[in-house]
């Protein structure tokens, strides 16, 4: 199965093209840096790493994108342009949080490792993940908006993996735990492909037409409605929480 996958959670857009399960099979990647350039370089990208695996959009068996949190613009703009090639082409799509996407950097069977992404504003996005024996993962702890004062008691995880706040959050721990910063700690597209199918990892999305990708928190204009107008502003696409 012909995987076609992209992470453009970060300033860092990342594509991939490659078999399904494949460890150490041919993978395709590309990438750039400049998260204004998403919109304009995600199907150039694309094409390319495809082109390289003598394949082109008609020949993908499954999109896969990492739907955050983070940046809103560039979650958007991959969660619109694969909703539009899996309608077309009747094909499934698949996501994983990107901190899952960051985490499986650092995976060891039995190891805890947390994935980490800034949240501005002082705070941190964090998910955790257990990386069994037998190839599966385990969410022990959904990600959230984490501060430097919560959230992280209790935990001792072999490693932390993300951006700048990976090491923030590492000196937060009460425990000795490995830092994987960047460029290691960016998301990468191909680990998104390592996920499908995996269990615990990606999930294929039910009804593409409806899904949005986790901000992990409201947009600013989002946020200044809200404030204004003391309540929360209604879902564009109607769907139930």
């Amino acid at each position: 199965m012909l995987i076609l996958a992209v992470d453009a959670s970060t300033d860092r857009l990342s594509v991939a093209a490659g078999a399904a399960g494949a460890a150490g099979g041919r993978v395709a990647v590309r990438s750039a840096e400049g998260a204004r350039r998403h919109a304009g370089l995600l199907v150039p990208l694309a094409l390319d790493a495809l082109g390289e695996l003598g394949a082109d959009l008609n020949d993908v068996d499954a999109l896969a994108v990492a739907d955050g949190p983070g940046s809103f613009t560039g979650l958007r703009v991959a969660a619109a342009w694969a909703k539009a090639i899996v309608r077309v082409r009747g094909i499934p799509l698949w996501s994983a949080s990107t901190l899952l996407v960051r985490a499986v950097t650092a995976e060891a069977p039995g190891d805890l490792v947390l994935g980490v992404h800034s949240a501005l504003r002082g705070e941190w996005f964090v998910g955790g993940y257990r990386f069994g024996a037998d190839g599966g993962v385990t969410t022990e702890l959904e990600p959230a908006v984490m501060t430097p004062s919560a959230g992280l008691r209790g935990l001792e995880p072999a490693a932390v993996v993300g951006d700048g706040a990976a090491a923030a959050v590492a000196a937060a721990l009460d425990v000795p735990a490995r830092l994987v910063g960047p460029p290691d700690g960016l998301p990468e597209a191909a680990r998104l492909i390592g996920l499908v199918g995996r269990r615990g990892g990606a999930s294929i999305v039910p009804d593409p037409s409806t899904w949005e990708p986790t901000y992990g928190r409201p947009a600013e204009a989002q946020a200044k409605w809200e404030r204004e107008h003391g309540r929360a502003l209604s879902d564009p696409a109607g769907a139930a929480g």
